[in-house]
């Protein structure tokens, strides 16, 4: 078995996964959300401060299988270096008082193997990334083989959810309460226009889709809930619509069989459905996460963590930092 450790964000998790079958069989995740909430977004001293008394409490319930453990698997990159650091520090740790090999994991090649948890893994594939730090589109070939085709100049996809969550004074994580008041709203009611719409640039962009709601929201002064639900959905309808105009580009391009969203934000139902009719279209196999593993988590670490014990893909502990900038 190895044990994995996750600890990018705001999220304490620990899991424990099978090799030979894959299956897990063991995860806990402590979430930090109500505890930034107040501050509207993650403190980063605050999420270290909570990791260093979540973790431990976790790691107590997965001794268990410490005798059957064949290696300790960290998220080391990318995330917030404070945050890195406690999974690091304890993995280190537990690899040595164990004796066991050290596996250092990218924080966004697990989100990638998130689609293969409990199963063989898929390849090639085409890949959207969507979370609170990043948006970008990986063309995935195998086991670190990853070209990145496309990401935002900018904010990322969740990331603006959280800002438009912010501005309305609807609480942390914005995300999901943008949603849910979408739901409740009239999607064509404000105007809010595509980013990049006629460029021929293949990236992202949300500051000024941002920008367009910070603005209709101060030309409406005292907002009613009508309007919240409002701006919600016509926000959600333009940033999805964006997604979905460069994506076709990308596919109009290729020979993509196979298509997946990962990360945080693709727990977004109205952006699966949009993406669902878009693969339909050019009649393409889309693969979804569950959705309890679309978040940060140390199962899709381990998940993983399972291709480089295979490959005896070992981090010596000496090279075993946090990286908060490493890309894919």
């Amino acid at each position: 078995m190895i044990l994995s450790i996750e600890s990018s964000c705001d999220d304490s998790s620990i899991a424990v996964t099978e090799i030979a079958t894959k299956k897990i069989l063991f995860h806990k995740k402590i979430s930090q959300e109500l505890d930034h909430a107040k501050y509207g977004g993650v403190v980063p001293e605050l999420a270290a401060r909570l990791h260093a008394e979540a973790l431990p409490r976790i790691l107590e319930q997965a001794k268990p299988f410490f005798p059957s453990l064949k290696a300790i698997a960290v998220t080391n990159a990318p995330g917030l270096a404070v945050t890195l650091v406690e999974g690091v520090t304890m993995a280190k740790a537990l690899a040595m008082t164990l004796d066991l090999p050290l596996i250092g994991v990218n924080h966004l090649h697990g989100h990638i193997y998130s689609l293969f948890l409990e199963k063989e893994a898929k390849f090639p594939m085409t890949i959207l990334l969507v979370s609170g730090g990043h948006t970008q589109v990986i063309e995935a070939e195998g086991y670190k083989s990853f070209r990145l085709l496309a990401q935002t100049m900018d904010d990322s996809f969740g990331e603006s959810f959280d800002k438009v969550a912010k501005m309305l004074g609807l609480g942390y994580p914005g995300g999901p309460i943008v949603e849910a008041y979408a739901k409740k709203g009239d999607e064509d009611r404000f105007n809010f226009t595509v980013p990049l719409l006629n460029s021929p640039k293949i990236a992202f962009s949300y500051s000024g889709l941002k920008n367009q709601v910070r603005l209709q929201i101060e030309a409406l002064g005292t907002l009613s809930e009508k309007d919240k639900y409002d701006i919600c959905a016509s926000f959600q309808k333009v940033a999805t619509a964006h997604l979905l105009h460069k994506l076709k580009k990308i596919l109009q391009k290729s020979s993509i069989r196979d298509f997946a969203i990962v990360g945080g934000a693709s727990a977004n139902l109205y952006l699966r459905q949009k993406v669902e009719a878009l693969c339909r279209e050019f009649d393409i196999q889309l693969h979804l996460a569950p959705l309890a593993y679309c978040a940060d988590n140390a199962a899709m670490i381990g998940r993983c963590a399972i291709e480089a014990w295979q490959r005896k893909d070992f981090t010596p502990p000496e090279k075993l930092v946090s990286s908060p900038k490493q890309s894919i």
